[in-house]
């Protein structure tokens, strides 16, 4: 029987569980679990022996069962199902054409109408005002077609279970970036896209040295006028400080890191920013619950790497499993086989071994436990793809020379988990705990309490009246009520209460093992100012992060995560 939270069984029945024709639910979580297990094995079917087959079917269906490893959403929704679909995230080129625009915008409402999200750079559309030779017009720019892909992505629910999500990324140099940077502080636009910049070392280096930058026409790669790159920097700060958007990517870090350099320089990523991938690329992403590896107040060395093994063989059978919306993602997606296997409950692992989120041994563990997994990950994709055969652009790879073979061109990535850490009952990715009790945004039910499970895990083993405390919690909004040991209460470090810098070294320290990106928010207080959210970039840049998003809170009107206030306050 899977052990399930009230708020767990209501995601569940809501968006994943399969039903009728009349809407009735017609499967158990047991029943979801299963169906994900056979259809994800059956690949292996023809290419283990049965004692095998059968060996690695159980430790995924256990795995699964005991909320250690879950994967991507809509590999829980539609494998076994007739739609399928089982990637996370794609991207999709957008060319410099009404047909190439047209096409992409095509596409995208072709995957989100089966579960995905999308990332795209508009960075090779030529800027507004300039000529369009085959009607001597001139061009409105990406922004505008930006709104049009936000527009379709409105009328589509992902497979009638959720909203489309989208990365749009800009690079720094194109003579509309200004108009980029500054598109959500003119209203309730594009609401479907996270924004991200593609700044350059050239870039941060210029903002340093407060030199001048050019801003390049793609159509014609000549400059079009040059601008300060302070000035512009402080442009990006500010929109970000007043809406959460945008946010950078590092994309020189991104390319050289790239294990596929020999096909092209990546333009863009999915879009919460952790995948960074080639035109038609998807990924597909599953994370270990940290929570499940800790005995005795230490980690089980043992079982994470049993974790490890099975989720990328899991994640590499995906690949195979998957029915692709197009033709050219499953070319583009099985050439390279990348997955990315992560984690949750990281700060859930803090606290039962210990440890405070804000003290230096936690960047200890992250970097240990990290790194396992890293090592572990590799060891066995080696193995696969010795085993099964190495992905196809393997000759074409750093890997080439160095490893005998390499079934998958990437192997981890750091996701945000929202909705699967919350089926889980753990903190969300490494990310620390928002708040013990806060209201959680749960689509179709509204503002949800939400009491963090694994303190009353913890009040009832230590054999304190739970019911009693928690109602305490829930009476006086705090965590400063009677009953709670000061030594426990200690570990519960929040999100507010972890310093910026903080956030930004727990990120940079997963980064170091990881082969894509991480998916990490830095979250600010509400009085933070602008200067905070610039010192923010410059130390992510300096850290080697390929990537930051910072939020400052209650700098957009309707967020997930909303802290509950005090009585009168």
């Amino acid at each position: 029987m899977v052990e399930l939270s009230e708020i767990a069984l209501m995601i569940l029945k809501d968006r994943y569980l399969l039903k009728n024709e009349r809407g009735e639910i017609i499967e158990t979580p047991e029943a979801m679990f299963n169906r994900v297990a056979n259809s994800i094995c059956e690949v292996d079917v023809t290419r283990v022996n049965p004692g095998e087959f059968q060996s690695c079917k159980q430790g995924i269906l256990d795995m699964l069962n005991n909320l250690e490893f879950l994967p991507n959403s809509p590999t829980l929704m539609n494998a076994g199902t007739t739609m399928g679909q089982l990637s996370a995230c794609f991207v999709l080129p957008v060319h410099d054409s009404i047909e190439g625009i047209f096409d992409a915008v095509k596409n995208m409402a072709q995957i989100h109408k089966s579960g995905g999200g999308t990332g795209f750079s508009f960075s090779e559309l030529r800027p507004k005002g300039d000529i369009i030779h085959s009607t001597m017009g001139t061009s409105s720019g990406p922004l505008s077609f930006m709104n049009v892909f936000d527009a379709t992505t409105n009328a589509i629910t992902q497979g009638g279970r959720r909203r489309g999500a989208n990365m749009g990324i800009l690079d720094v140099d194109h003579p509309d970036i200004e108009d980029f940077i500054e598109a959500k502080r003119k209203g309730d636009v594009l609401k479907n896209f996270n924004l991200s910049v593609a700044v350059t070392d050239d870039f941060m280096e210029a903002v340093k040295q407060n030199r001048e930058f050019p801003l390049v026409n793609p159509r014609t790669l000549k400059t079009s006028r040059k601008i300060s790159a302070a000035a512009l920097f402080d442009k990006i700060a500010f929109s970000a400080w007043q809406t959460g958007d945008p946010g950078l990517i590092f994309i020189d870090e991104i390319n050289r890191k790239n294990p596929t350099p020999k096909l092209g320089l990546i333009k863009s990523t999915n879009p919460c920013g952790e995948v960074p991938l080639y035109s038609f690329e998807s990924c597909n992403l599953g994370s270990i619950n940290l929570t499940k590896v800790v005995k005795d107040k230490r980690i089980d060395w043992d079982k994470l790497r049993d974790l490890t093994r099975f989720s990328v063989r899991f994640l590499d059978n995906v690949i195979d499993a998957n029915k692709y919306p197009l033709a050219d993602i499953d070319n583009a997606t099985k050439v390279n086989r990348k997955i990315g296997l992560g984690v949750m409950g990281f700060a859930d692992l803090l606290i039962l071994i210990g440890i405070k989120y804000n003290e230096p041994k936690a960047l200890d563990i992250a970097d240990q436990v990290m790194k396992f997994i890293h090592d572990e990950a590799d060891k066995t994709s080696i193995q696969l793809g010795i085993e099964r055969g190495s992905f196809p652009n393997f000759i074409h790879s750093i890997y080439k020379g160095k490893v005998e073979a390499m079934r998958n061109a990437t192997r981890t990535a750091i996701a945000p988990t929202g909705t699967i850490s919350l089926i889980a009952g753990c903190s969300s990715g490494i990310e620390p705990l928002f708040s013990v009790y806060h209201k959680r945004e749960i689509t179709g039910h509204g503002p949800v309490d939400y009491i963090h499970p694994l303190l009353i895990q913890q009040l009832r083993d230590r054999g304190l009246n739970a019911k009693r405390i928690v109602d305490e919690i829930k009476k006086r909004k705090t965590m400063n009520v009677p009953g709670i040991p000061d030594d426990m209460k200690s570990l519960y470090i929040t999100a507010f209460e972890v310093d910026a810098d903080w956030h930004i070294k727990i990120q940079a320290t997963f980064q170091a093992y990881v082969d894509n990106s991480v998916s990490k928010t830095i979250n600010l207080p509400e009085t933070a100012i602008v200067e905070d959210v610039k010192r923010c970039f410059f130390k992510a840049y300096e850290l080697k992060t390929k990537g930051i998003t910072v939020y400052r809170y209650n700098s957009q009107e309707s967020q997930v995560l909303n802290l509950v206030e005090k009585s009168g306050e």
